[in-house]
């Protein structure tokens, strides 16, 4: 007898290879029959015309506080993500002790714009060290699986207080991190990650931990993953990776470098711009000298979202501030008066806006900003909806915000959203298709449609790729990356993680803005329409994106977990 089955679909198994029509029995959240199943099962699925793939793997998210309030996993869950990784960037939640909690939340506040009101109400801290973090995301209900890494950010303040955001660390402080981060590795952590790069600040303006670090401190640490023989190493660039030839090529050398002599497998966000891609380039020279990397790529390009419901690009500018800090209805009278929509025309052409770090609005480049009028591209610029109306861009976004009730969105790609310039890494041998970063940016990024995006877009309207190389970027190989064996491809024996999906209307869905986040934020809320079905651990967790109220999810914890406390095994 089968606890479910899902009958009669074609199997996309993670692969590569073409599908076959099949059906998939499951018994206790493992997969036990692919091929035809005979008898009922406890619960089935009728997946005629439709397609079975594995659950999708998401290796860069930022959801260590969101899990501790949304047990559905959000927005990821509803595009096919049944397992998400978090503590990216070097930001985790831990280690931290009881008196400097807000040592780790001051480097989310900024750089992820994870809200710190959201933080003090959604989560009760029951931590202090790594493993303690990870039993309590163990004991959390949860929808979907999650992975967790250790932050090179919450090590510092570990080990040095406030003085992880003003210098270097002494032995004794990073001897105590590689104690620390040893612990976590041994507890279950899949990886050690930091950032080097100056989009990431704290909310009082300083680097966050991380970025004080001297080069040596980060190689002794993954010199930790080294010697343990487990985990992978996430790094977000330093700016020298975006510099000058001469400062770009010293630091690939040393990440070169590092790869090679410890053997860690390394990851980084790889983009290209005017047919430049010196991330794949980098790829490449850590495989030819011997080491492994992993690029993480993308199916839109990064980007920020802007709409008179959330924030605009011209928040920041005289007049507009306080034309915008009014209720809609007295915007909507300010913006109508012709006097006072040509003041801000020209403020908002010539005014001073400031710097921007991630995913904060910025300067709009309206030959970069699009309508967002559709959940898929194309999208027109902001600059050719104004030429063909006849009016300045600046023009076109009021009118569209007054026609839409304030509802129109703007979308602006922080890096290139350019097919010329995003197929070439999604082609690429040695990247992953995983950049979501959920459970950050919330109010400002739509960017866990990536899956849907990728299978409705490139692959159902451009035809760039096959629905089957598709899947294996978003399944097979990111579950490889990271180190899931049981997850990422469908085979008897594996985990029963699962999407039934229909290839003739998966797609993401516009965005809506909610405010359901704890401390009473906004978050732009994306859903997706084409997945039947989500199953997790064998059990059904959303059909056709609503959570059915099962909570399967679990945590991942990596190979050098004591056995009790690996996945499918019960403490």
């Amino acid at each position: 007898m089968y606890d479910l089955v899902i009958r009669g679909g074609t199997v996309v198994d993670g692969s590569g290879l073409p599908g076959y029509r099949a059906d998939v029995g499951i018994t206790a959240g493992r997969i036990t029959r692919i091929g035809r199943v005979p008898g009922r099962g406890a619960e089935e699925i009728d997946a005629a015309g439709l397609v079975v793939t594995p659950g999708f793997i998401d290796g860069h998210t930022h959801m260590d506080a969101q899990v501790f309030w949304d047990e559905q996993g959000s927005c990821s869950a509803w595009h096919g993500v049944t397992t998400a990784v978090m503590g990216n960037c070097g930001f985790t939640l831990a280690p931290a002790r009881a008196d400097a909690r807000h040592l780790v939340t001051r480097n989310l506040e900024r750089a992820e714009e994870i809200s710190a009101a959201a933080m003090e109400e959604g989560i009760t801290w029951t931590w202090e060290t790594f493993p303690e973090y990870l039993d309590a995301v163990d004991a959390l209900p949860k929808a979907i699986n999650y992975a967790a890494q250790v932050g090179h950010s919450a090590l510092r303040t570990w080990a040095m207080g406030e003085r992880a955001f003003d210098g270097a660390a002494s032995e004794s402080e990073l001897a105590v991190m590689e104690a620390v981060l040893r612990e976590g590795l041994r507890a279950g952590a899949v990886g050690f990650t930091t950032t080097r790069n100056d989009n990431h600040e704290t909310a009082d303006g300083r680097p966050v931990a991380s970025r004080l670090a001297a080069w040596e401190e980060v190689r002794r640490l993954v010199g930790v993953l080294a010697e343990e023989g487990a985990g992978v190493f996430e790094i977000t660039h330093e700016p020298a990776a975006a510099g000058t030839e001469e400062a770009r090529e010293e630091y690939f050398a040393r990440v070169r470098t590092l790869a090679v002599e410890t053997g860690v497998p390394f990851n980084f966000g790889v983009t290209g711009r005017n047919g430049v891609f010196h991330g794949l380039h980098l790829l490449d020279s850590i495989a030819a000298a011997g080491g492994v990397a992993y690029g993480l790529g993308h199916s839109r390009g990064i980007n920020t979202v802007t709409s008179f419901r959330t924030r605009t690009a011209f928040d920041k500018l005289p007049l507009w501030r306080e034309i915008r800090a009014l209720p809609l209805d007295a915007q909507r009278t300010a913006y109508s008066d012709p006097r006072t929509r040509a003041r801000l025309v020209a403020i908002a052409t010539d005014g001073p806006y400031g710097r921007a770090i991630g995913a904060e609005a910025r300067k709009p480049d309206f030959d970069r900003m699009r309508v967002y009028d559709r959940p898929m591209p194309p999208l027109r610029t902001v600059n050719e909806a104004a030429a063909a109306r006849g009016v300045g861009p600046v023009e076109l976004i009021l009118d569209l915000a007054l026609e839409s009730d304030f509802h129109r969105m703007f979308i602006q790609a922080v890096v290139s959203d350019d097919p010329a310039d995003l197929l070439p890494v999604m082609r690429h041998p040695r990247t992953v298709m995983t950049f979501t970063d959920s459970g950050a940016h919330v109010g400002s990024m739509a960017d866990a449609s990536l899956h849907t995006l990728l299978l409705g877009h490139w692959v159902r309207e451009q035809r760039a790729f096959t629905f089957e190389e598709a899947i294996r970027m978003i399944t097979y190989a990111p579950a490889a990356a990271w180190g899931f064996p049981d997850r990422g491809l469908l085979r008897e024996g594996l985990a029963a993680d699962l999407n039934v999906i229909d290839p003739d209307t998966v797609a993401p869905l516009m965005p809506e803005v909610a405010y359901d986040i704890p401390g009473g934020a906004y978050r732009l809320r994306q859903r997706a329409t084409g997945i039947a079905a989500t199953v997790v651990s064998g059990e059904v967790a959303f059909r056709e994106g609503v959570h059915t109220g099962a909570l399967p999810g679990r945590l991942l914890r990596g190979p050098l977990a004591p056995i009790t406390n690996r996945p499918g095994r019960r403490r």
